[in-house]
């Protein structure tokens, strides 16, 4: 009779442990959400990495300042001419 009643008893804590919203389900739930936070976290660490790299050469170098300057600004150099080409239009329409 105790032997049943050990029985049963581990088999309702059995049945907490997978069933239960606190319990098995939880942790699968957890292990996927670290996984994602992983995978982010790896991704957000290449972004800064690059970054880093960036500002470096931003630091040490006038060629990337340059370069910024040139597509992000649209500044010419002092010896350098711009020229614009502008395309003919259609008038045959």
């Amino acid at each position: 009779m105790l032997l049943l009643l050990l029985a049963i008893a581990g088999l309702g804590l059995q049945a907490e442990l997978w069933f239960s919203d606190d319990g098995y389900r939880k942790t699968l739930k957890l292990r996927a959400a670290v996984l994602e936070q992983t995978a982010l976290n790896d991704a957000l660490r290449e972004r800064n990495a690059a970054l880093d790299a960036e500002v470096i050469n931003l630091k040490q170098g006038r060629d990337a300042a340059e370069e910024r300057a040139r597509t992000d600004l649209g500044m010419i150099g002092e010896q350098e001419t711009f020229y614009q080409v502008v395309p003919v239009a259609d008038t045959s329409g």
